[in-house]
């Protein structure tokens, strides 16, 4: 039985996931204990009653920005970094129908055979009937990352906040993993992070973000139930608004 909805602080969400947690230990390719732990979690936030919508990027099968600073053409290696993203949509839709979790998935470059073509209004419509919706192909152009298709997609379906996961506890002032001295910030304003040009995420998504109002919580997601304490509205991570 769902919680009562009153409980939530957002109901409507936009998951962004990198392609790494899908690598789990390994750190390349596709661990199946890591996608069926990420399926647990987004079938946790079903039971909740939230809609979700997950953006996930493909670095752990190949990253376009990369692929063309080793020589590749940037458009190719875009369009490569496209189709991994798809790969990964595909993966996490197997472990969420595996726990009978009705999923569709979304893809912004046209493979019909694979995944519904991209398109607001259905995606919107999808997860007002209950289903997760996996969104990828990015923005479906070159030369945009995954960041800023999140909060482009964010923007589109209306939703509330934006979770960032990723393997450390939030935003602080340099790399933490780097830096000892580096401080943590529960909270920042948008127009801070690009002051201070944090590698939050890229300009267009946090730019993205601010002029609509999208807050965005960046948080580790190796801790427990992390991504369930952010819709029920506890303070983890760092609130960036």
């Amino acid at each position: 039985m769902s919680q009562p909805r009153a409980k939530l602080k957002y109901r409507r969400i936009l998951l962004k996931l990198s392609g790494e947690i899908l690598s789990g230990k390994r750190g390349f390719g596709i661990d199946q204990q890591a996608v069926v732990w990420i399926a647990q979690q987004i079938a946790g936030l079903k039971r909740l009653g939230v809609e979700v919508a997950i953006m996930i990027g493909g670095g752990n099968i190949v990253r376009g920005i990369r692929a063309a600073s080793q020589g590749m053409d940037r458009m190719t290696a875009d369009y490569m970094g496209m189709l991994a993203t798809v790969i990964n949509g595909l993966a996490i839709r197997d472990g969420l129908e595996k726990l009978n979790v009705p999923v569709r998935v979304h893809s912004a470059v046209e493979v019909p055979k694979l995944a519904e073509t991209y398109f607001a209004r259905r995606v919107v419509s999808q997860l007002e009937k209950g289903r997760v919706v996996i969104l990828s192909g990015g923005t479906g152009s070159p030369y945009f990352s995954t960041d800023t298709a999140a909060a482009l997609r964010a923007v589109e379906i209306g939703a509330e906040v934006m979770l960032k996961a990723t393997n450390v506890d939030g935003v602080y002032t340099s790399d933490p993993k780097k830096d000892p001295q580096a401080r943590f910030f529960e909270e920042i304003e948008y127009m801070e992070v690009v002051r201070r040009r944090l590698q939050v995420m890229d300009i267009t998504a946090i730019t993205l973000c601010m002029e609509n109002h999208i807050p965005l919580i960046v948080f580790n997601y190796k801790h427990g139930n992390n991504i369930r304490d952010a819709v029920l509205g506890k303070r983890i991570g760092t609130l960036v608004h």
